[in-house]
């Protein structure tokens, strides 16, 4: 068995494959994609021609993109006893539910806010982050009272849903601050930055957080 995770150490979607992989122990190769080094998207677009990190490769099978599903293979071919999707088919719909809820609309509306702040100012889509942070702000509601009581997201063991919630609510935070209006979604990102997969995830991108875009004076 060789795993090798195509990806890049400061990206959201990379994090919650990277979580997976060292929830599991798995050992396996991470090679950085640099999109400014002309072999190295070279090497990455052959893989995926769509481009979008992360994607896993285990030896000679076809691919695997797209990191909910990178999480589902994992699972299936590596899970062991703690499983990040749970066997029972309702405790897995729950998982997989709580995953879409973080990556549509948590990671989504995130992203497209720290993607306005790279643009040319001219390009700028004030209408359009308005619209991410009421999103939000929504999500923000809706989480701070499906958490309560919740040790994790799915209401049972750190799961795949836990994986998605690290990176998009760590990101979430910087660009729309919780500034302790929803103290139990603050309180579960603490958790989950405590817990030593996602600790772990986050002192290894240390060294490009400086690569984040701040927001236009």
């Amino acid at each position: 068995m060789t795993l090798t995770l195509h990806a890049h150490p400061l990206s959201s979607y990379c994090w919650k494959a990277l979580i997976a992989l060292y929830e599991y122990d798995l050992p396996f190769t991470f090679r950085r994609i640099d999109f400014g080094d002309e072999a190295s998207a070279a090497e990455f677009t052959a893989l995926w021609p769509l481009a979008r990190m992360p994607v896993l490769v285990e030896d000679d099978r076809p691919a695997i993109a797209e990191s909910s599903i990178v999480i589902e293979y994992l699972t299936l071919h590596h899970g062991g006893a703690k499983p990040l999707i749970p066997a029972d088919g309702d405790a897995a719909l729950e998982v997989r539910f709580m995953d879409r809820v973080f990556d549509n609309y948590v990671m989504t509306p995130m992203m497209q806010i720290v993607f306005d702040r790279i643009r040319p100012a001219e390009s700028r889509d004030p209408h359009g982050v308005g619209l991410a942070r009421e999103q939000l702000e929504k999500t923000y509601a809706w989480l701070e009272s499906k958490l309560a009581g919740r040790e994790w997201a799915a209401g049972g063991d750190f799961s795949m849903a836990d994986c998605a919630a690290a990176p998009s609510l760590h990101y979430a935070e910087k660009v729309q601050p919780m500034a302790g209006r929803f103290p139990n979604v603050g309180a579960y990102l603490a958790r989950l930055e405590a817990r030593p997969s996602v600790a772990r995830v986050l002192k290894e991108a240390e060294p490009f957080a400086h690569f984040f875009p701040q927001e236009p004076a």
